[in-house]
């Protein structure tokens, strides 16, 4: 996934032209391929903490408030989300200094009240109570808001909760204020994007510098001194099904049926790309089967999804994975186990893990109503070498078209309560260990399942 960092000089107290500017902001990432994109502290009013305490009231901006109308459609329209920080009421009537996050269909995923209030900022706000975090696109997610990244705890909670990036929100108003994101990205190692102020504040003047670090390799990108945007690629970070976490799910198995899509739900159209002699390929859970229906009616009209492949037996899964496996050996013979095993989930789930086995999983095409296949910017199953990272979900390099048309899919898919494998575009899954990872469900409902004849 590419996330942006966006940068620009706010119009003091004007929360209805920052909004705008933000929306823009958005916009132009999604065009530029970047899936979130982070603005700096306090970007929706300006910095201006004088005049928010003498009117604290009106300058407490609910999620949902018209002023940021625009911003959340930009999202909803683009596929992108976007963390945007502003004045904002807290549940016991005081004011905090939120991040919210809405999420590509233009709802809040999650909002981050500020934990450490800075000088002046405790006269005005008060300081939040829970860490920030939230998951998109197959990253978990550590929130932050400027002098929160000044308490090497933040960081050290953030990587031990098993984050792979931390989006800061903050106003700077220096080069040497920024140059520690590097050492804290390396010691903790996480990636970082880091929206910082430009331009005169009531601290001063932000120096704008936004950028991204990796623990690697440092300052993946530097957005200077001017308005605009930053991005950063972090797919590396993204949660595969190798990951721990994944196997650390307990699974609850709820008994659900294995149902033939073909007879149960003959108006879900049916592929023959990989369908088997006994029919396998072509049977789901009923609890995904329904949601899929759900799905497939919320898709504008004269599209339809179409089913490539559901349930996988665990012996075909352990085929794959093996030959898939073999592959990557014979062409890095210098790849210990581990690396094989985590590059090969990037395209076949570990056997013991996958959700295709549970009945849970699918992968799905976008077809016109007469079958005709959309085009998504890669064949369904290119892997990540055949595809040149296309298969990605928020690969960047699409065509206008092909992100349309993933928009679609996955505006349809998430709002019927499924979730992706953001490394397959067409991979989407209900009830699975992923899905319970990713939901925060406490345990998943499927486990891997025998199809009885």
């Amino acid at each position: 996934m590419i996330l942006a960092a966006a940068q620009f000089a706010p119009v003091p107290l004007d929360a209805a032209a920052n909004a705008a500017r933000m929306a823009g902001l958005v916009t132009e990432a999604a065009e530029r391929g970047a899936g979130l994109v982070v603005f700096a502290e306090l970007a929706l009013t300006g910095y201006e903490l004088d005049a928010i305490a003498v009117a604290p009231e009106r300058f407490a901006y609910a999620a949902d408030d018209p002023v940021l109308a625009p911003v959340a459609a930009a999202c909803r329209t683009t596929g992108t989300a976007a963390v945007v920080n502003c004045p904002a009421p807290s549940a016991d009537g005081a004011l905090a200094l939120t991040s919210y996050v809405y999420g590509p269909d233009g709802t809040l995923l999650t909002r981050y009240d500020k934990r450490h209030l800075h000088g002046p900022e405790k006269a005005v706000f008060a300081p939040g109570r829970a860490d920030g975090r939230c998951t998109f696109g197959g990253l978990r997610i550590a929130l932050a808001t400027c002098y929160d990244t000044a308490h090497p705890e933040v960081w050290e909670r953030a990587a031990a909760d098993g984050c792979g990036v931390l989006l800061a929100s903050t106003f700077h108003d220096s080069a040497e204020r920024t140059e520690g994101y590097a050492t804290a990205a390396r010691e903790h190692g996480l990636h970082v994007v880091l929206a910082n102020y430009l331009g005169p504040g009531s601290p001063g003047i932000g120096c704008g510098l936004s950028g991204a670090w990796s623990p690697e390799t440092g300052r993946l990108a530097d957005a200077g001194a001017e308005a605009g945007l930053v991005l950063a690629d972090v797919r590396e970070r993204i949660t595969l099904m190798s990951d721990p976490a994944v196997a650390a799910v307990p699974v609850v198995e709820c008994g659900e049926p294995l149902l033939d899509v073909r007879t149960a739900a003959p108006e879900l159209p049916v592929s023959g790309i990989r369908q088997d002699a006994p029919g396998t390929f072509a049977h789901l859970r009923a609890g995904v089967l329904e949601r899929l229906l759900r799905a497939q009616e919320s898709l504008p009209g004269g599209l339809r999804l179409q089913l490539v492949e559901g349930y996988r037996p665990p012996a075909l899964q352990r085929r794959y994975f093996e030959e898939y496996a073999d592959e990557l050996r014979a062409a890095h013979p210098e790849w210990p186990p581990a690396r094989i095993r985590h590059a090969a989930s990037r395209y076949v789930s570990p056997p013991e893990i996958a959700p295709h086995s549970t009945g849970g999983a699918v992968d799905l095409l976008l077809v016109t109503a007469g079958g005709e296949e959309l085009h998504m910017g890669s064949p369904l199953n290119a892997s990540p070498e055949e595809s040149n990272g296309a298969c990605y979900t928020h690969a960047p390099g699409l065509t206008a078209e092909a992100r349309a048309n993933r928009r679609i899919l996955s505006t349809a898919l998430t709002g019927a309560g499924l979730v992706n494998y953001p490394t397959e575009w067409w991979h989407w899954s209900y009830g699975d260990r992923y899905w319970s990872l990713i939901s925060g469900a406490r345990h998943s409902l499927y486990g891997p399942k025998e199809l009885s004849p």
